[in-house]
């Protein structure tokens, strides 16, 4: 079956709408784009001032999207983020009041700078699409996508994200600092919100879900499906890589591949795209010796497994 011409038409309107007010990131809006299609959710470390939040901002811009902000505190208690029942007079009974979970695109700001029983607020919403409040279940709106960010570790004031947590993000990314010439045009482009108002939808919500069941039927062929499970194998087996990953984790290398190719204009996975999501899904769950974190483990693997 040949690429739907709609779909890459729209995925690269998408990537290129971003790309007017996060410049010379198209790599990492691409990596963003195939989270959200894949049904992830996107973990983005960095220093501050880098562009994190307007890549969120960017994103509910052109996907349509409605889009909330969370800016996390070390004070910052789980009800802040779900919300909380208050007894109304005239009702005579509680009413619930939806805290800013309840939204299509959230925007987790600086999640480790709060304590990790907040933190875990957002497990059962990522995991599950719904929060239980006071009892009752609850679901989210549909599509449902979390943007995290947060400061690197080093940085006072912070709470590292536990392993189990860290797992629930499909891809982590950091943006770096711009080239020279996306620099340039930064400075001379004047105010990003600005630019960020003039991003019209290039979609909308229902298109979004469409899209992201497009994504499940792109072909893997068995030689694909070879290669990545020897990539998961070896990193489950190296003397130097003390948690592999897991299932779970070779899933989502795979869906996340799919949408890669999509945006690709393929309707077929290929070896390089498991390859350019590898470093953003692995880097975050690989861990070996002190001195062997994230990045390294993943470049081991990579030249350590052949394509063929």
């Amino acid at each position: 079956m040949p690429p739907n011409p709609s779909h890459h038409r729209e995925l690269n309107a998408i990537v290129a709408a971003v790309g007017t007010v996060l410049l010379g990131k198209e790599t990492q809006i691409r990596l963003a784009l195939a989270c959200c299609l894949a049904r992830g959710h996107l973990l983005i470390e960095d220093l501050p001032g880098m562009g994190k939040t307007t890549l969120a901002h960017g994103l509910a811009a052109a996907l349509g999207l409605s889009f909330n902000r969370i800016q996390f505190t070390s004070d910052l208690l789980p009800a802040d983020i779900l919300g909380i029942s208050i007894y109304e007079a005239e009702l005579k009974g509680f009413r619930f009041h939806p805290g800013p979970i309840f939204c299509q695109l959230l925007l987790a700001d600086e999640i480790n700078r709060t304590t990790p029983k907040t933190q875990s607020a957002l497990l059962e919403a990522m995991a599950e699409g719904q929060v239980t409040v006071e009892g009752e279940t609850r679901p989210l709106p549909s599509p449902f996508f979390v943007i995290a960010t947060q400061n690197p570790g080093f940085q006072s004031g912070t709470f590292p994200l536990p392993e189990s947590q860290q797992d629930r993000f499909m891809l982590r990314i950091s943006l770096g600092y711009p080239d020279p010439v996306a620099e340039r045009q930064l400075l001379e482009g004047g105010d990003s919100r600005e630019r960020l108002a003039r991003i019209r939808p290039v979609i909308d919500p229902p298109r979004l879900l469409e899209l992201q069941r497009a994504a499940t039927a792109v072909h893997a062929s068995p030689a694909v499906l070879d290669y990545l499970q020897r990539l998961v194998a070896h990193t489950r087996t190296a003397t130097n890589i003390s948690c592999g990953l897991s299932p779970r984790a070779a899933l989502a290398l795979l869906q996340c591949a799919r949408a890669h190719a999509m945006i690709a204009g393929r309707d077929y996975v290929i070896p390089e795209d498991i390859q350019a999501l590898f470093p953003a899904l692995a880097g975050h769950r690989l861990q070996g010796e002190a001195v062997q974190q994230g990045g390294a483990l993943v470049e081991q693997v990579l030249n350590a497994v052949d394509i063929l």
